[in-house]
């Protein structure tokens, strides 16, 4: 299965972690030997109530008996889908409630920047620097790291980059910006949070130039910080939210919500402003909706701040500098990234998922499901402290 792998399938990086997979369950992925590994990762955020979830798989199976796909996204009315909006939308404040389901993140994203040029009539997108919001053509325009956008340029125009967390760059936010778009947390950059109300101030900035305030929920979204979205924390409201990854259960799915009004903006003048085929597909609804639920329902959201502290409290050592994030969306920050490369690699061998960040080489990443138990907790960070004694 490894040469197939090799030979058949496209890779990412030069050296993939190449585990074979047999099955994974709860907080555990299990490798073809048998081998338990404890996942403090979910699939980079995704699997929000780890894996096999019974109320996830039980939605699942209840709507394969029932239909897959049936038509293209917006044309006939699917439960699913209809359902997961209106809950989003009861989960949001006034006036988000009009939802538009997509297949990714970096989907949803493109959706919310071509909606915002529509609103507005305006072409500047403002990002951050050291932004990650996605891999497709318009997402990675929005990127400033020049060595991963220069191969494929020519990109999207009129983007500029500001600096995260900066005050004196909202000046370059003007009556030319259509939208300022935004990670509630700075995820590639080593989850930064904002601070000292900057996105209040962004939201501000864009209401006085009438500009669309975009907020990126890929990550921090679906109960990570301990707020169902991540700027619940911050005391501001977007114009748009994206979301994606943790909301699918395990899935793929994307989704962008605006108002009414604005999101009328993609359905005439031209109609089919955009458009999906496998937007909003039935199963993929199902158990975005039963993760929705679950996560609305329970005490997770409140548990990710006490997870929070324990992994605070018990992952304190010599090498580690520093904690970064909000409850179960976490960075450890290490003395180099040769030392965050041999916790990674030595953690997997001893049955421990740990992953990087893209742009910020000392980090390691933790962001576990949501489900995750405190002694999980403890004996996951147990292992990082064990392998960290070692080097």
């Amino acid at each position: 299965m490894q040469n197939d792998f090799f030979k058949y399938q496209a890779q990412t990086t030069p050296h993939p972690l190449a585990m074979e997979v047999s099955h994974a369950k709860g907080t555990y992925i299990y490798d073809t030997k048998g081998k338990p590994y404890l996942d403090f990762v979910a699939g980079v955020s995704a699997c929000s109530l780890g894996h096999s979830h019974p109320k996830v798989v039980n939605a699942v199976k209840d709507q394969l008996d029932r239909y897959l796909h049936v038509m293209v996204y917006g044309e006939y009315i699917q439960k699913p889908a209809v359902e997961l909006s209106k809950l989003i939308a009861q989960h949001l404040p006034k006036p988000l409630e009009t939802t538009y389901l997509v297949n990714s993140g970096t989907e949803a994203i493109e959706g919310s920047i071509k909606l915002a040029r529509r609103y507005t009539g305006r072409s500047e997108i403002i990002a951050a620097k050291k932004s990650y919001h996605g891999n497709t053509m318009g997402s990675l325009s929005l990127m400033d790291y020049e060595e991963r956008k220069q191969p494929f340029t020519p990109l999207i125009p009129d983007i500029r980059h500001i600096k995260f967390n900066c005050d004196l760059c909202l000046n370059d936010i003007t009556e030319k910006t259509a939208a300022v778009i935004l990670e509630t947390i700075q995820g590639g950059a080593g989850f930064i949070e904002p601070t000292n109300d900057y996105l209040q101030k962004v939201q501000k900035r864009c209401n006085v130039v009438g500009a669309v305030f975009i907020l990126d929920e890929i990550q921090p979204g679906i109960g990570r910080t301990g707020k169902l979205f991540g700027f619940e924390n911050y005391n501001c409201k977007p114009d748009i939210v994206v979301t994606g990854k943790g909301l699918g259960g395990g899935l793929p799915i994307g989704a962008f919500t605006a108002s009414k009004e604005m999101m009328r903006c993609l359905s005439d003048n031209p109609k089919l402003g955009h458009i999906t085929t496998f937007g909003g597909n039935p199963v993929i609804a199902a158990a975005a909706l039963a993760t929705l639920k679950e996560i609305t329902a329970s005490n997770l959201m409140a548990e990710a701040i006490e997870k929070e502290q324990l992994i605070r409290q018990h992952l304190r050592h010599k090498h580690i500098k520093s904690i970064r994030g909000r409850g179960l969306m976490l960075a450890a920050i290490t003395d180099n990234a040769d030392i965050t490369n041999t916790i990674i690699l030595r953690c997997q061998d001893q049955g421990l998922i740990l992953f990087w960040l893209l742009f910020e080489p000392k980090a390691i990443r933790i962001t576990p499901p949501l489900t995750i138990s405190k002694e999980e907790i403890i004996k996951g960070c147990q292992i990082i402290t064990t392998v960290l004694d070692s080097i």
